[in-house]
């Protein structure tokens, strides 16, 4: 790489944390809970653009991500980096500017450039609205070089649109500006994410951090004492022992043939519901191969409950990236090589070195607060089937608000880190 090329970094941390939590209050009064209709219906139209190329784009990269190898867990926010992108987006021209758009699955004869960014601001303002039942989060860092000259727009745009916060700092100092970072990603995620950069290139002039953080409690929940040690198998010859979780209720669940696989819709208490897909035995690749948003849709249009015995695994996971050849199999490869046209963040030549995403889950039961709640459910008489996520599955956390998935994951092992 030839030395007149500086540095940007792209950072990105996902936090999701289905677990027990004493979630924060949301402001109180009326004055706090007034709305204005059509401000939030124009938030919504503007959302509901870009949601069909967010589910696209969460479904490219899924497989993207699944192709480099099928033996490990995946988890990531599609989300984050698609905010994340477009926000380097602002400041591209050229070819370089189209390859990002484009590998986000924008068409960008059908959809105007003016629409995109108008529905990632909307989006951000729907997301960081409070609510008192389910906690999420989102927000941008801009580091910057102290002595980098930044086009006024670009500042402006990262600013008005992303609700981005800009800090000056000193590259050359890479480990008081690691710690920096790192410190400032591990304060937003609540401490669950920290040292997400171990290392920093001393030719970086920018980094841009995007988080997303999310906590929330299922609607339905389970009870601790009915977790119980039982047996995963991660493939033919590896089995490993995990605490099960345990419910017989009421759940939103049917056998999908297309898919052959079974589909779970689990809703937190708030806007958000995840999906858990179990394919049959030996049909994993067929549901990676064959998953796509319409199937999501369906499932929510069709929405109806049966009893079961529902038994799924404990587990905490995370996922560390580096998002270069991912993207590269997506088109977006202007953007890392001496090519790049970043010419509206700065009259410097700048080129992206690295993007770097690192995402953590938990899932749990409940907790104290929430098992101090009665649930009382009428179960029919008959026999229920049982449903046991005791092999690899699938997930995508959805926010149902904007139409937009959150998080996608693909558990193989539950006892990996």
């Amino acid at each position: 790489m030839s030395p007149c090329i500086s540095w940007v970094l792209l950072l990105l941390a996902s936090l999701c944390c289905l677990a027990p939590s004493s979630l924060a209050e949301g402001p109180q009064g009326d004055a706090a809970q007034e709305t204005d209709t059509s401000k939030h219906e124009q938030d919504l139209l503007a959302c509901h653009k870009i949601a069909p190329n967010l589910a696209d784009f969460t479904f490219s990269l899924f497989r993207s991500v699944a192709h480099e190898s099928n033996t490990s867990n995946i988890f990531f926010s599609p989300m984050s980096i698609a905010i994340a992108l477009t926000m380097i987006s602002l400041g591209a021209k050229g070819d370089t500017h189209t390859q990002l758009l484009e590998g986000l699955q924008f068409n960008l004869t059908q959809r105007s450039e003016a629409e995109i960014y108008e529905g990632f601001q909307r989006l951000l303002h729907i997301l960081n609205q409070p609510d008192n039942q389910l906690q999420l989060t989102t927000g941008n860092g801009l580091f910057l070089n102290e002595s980098l000259k930044v086009m006024d727009k670009f500042l402006d745009d990262v600013k008005k649109l992303y609700h981005s916060e800009a800090f000056s700092v000193n590259f050359k100092d890479t480990e008081v500006v690691q710690k920096e970072i790192n410190t400032y990603v591990e304060k937003r995620t609540e401490g669950k994410i920290v040292d997400l950069i171990n290392e920093l290139d001393g030719h970086t002039v920018l980094a841009l951090v995007n988080y997303i953080y999310f906590r929330g409690k299922w609607e339905k929940p389970f009870e601790s004492k009915q977790t119980k040690n039982g047996e995963f198998r991660v493939n033919e010859e590896t089995t490993v022992t995990v605490p099960m979780m345990s419910r017989l209720g009421m759940f939103d669940l049917h056998h999908c043939d297309e898919l052959s696989s079974w589909l779970l819709l689990m809703d937190y208490k708030g806007n958000a519901t995840a999906f858990f897909i179990l394919p049959d035995p030996g049909k994993m690749e067929h549901l990676e191969a064959t998953l796509t948003k319409e199937h999501l849709s369906k499932s929510l249009e069709k929405r109806f409950t049966s009893s079961a015995i529902v038994r799924f695994p404990k587990l905490s996971i995370s996922g560390t990236y580096d998002l270069k050849p991912v993207l590269g199999k997506l088109g977006i490869t202007k953007v890392f090589s001496n090519g790049a046209d970043l010419s509206g963040i700065t009259d410097t030549p700048l080129a992206l070195s690295k993007a770097m995403h690192k995402a953590v889950l938990t899932i749990d039961e409940t907790g104290t607060e929430a098992a101090a709640a009665t649930i009382i459910e009428a179960i029919p008489m008959s026999v229920p089937p049982t449903v046991e996520f005791s092999h690899p599955f699938l997930f995508i956390i959805y926010d149902e608000i904007t139409k937009a998935p959150l998080f996608i994951g693909k558990v193989v092992d539950p006892t990996k880190k």
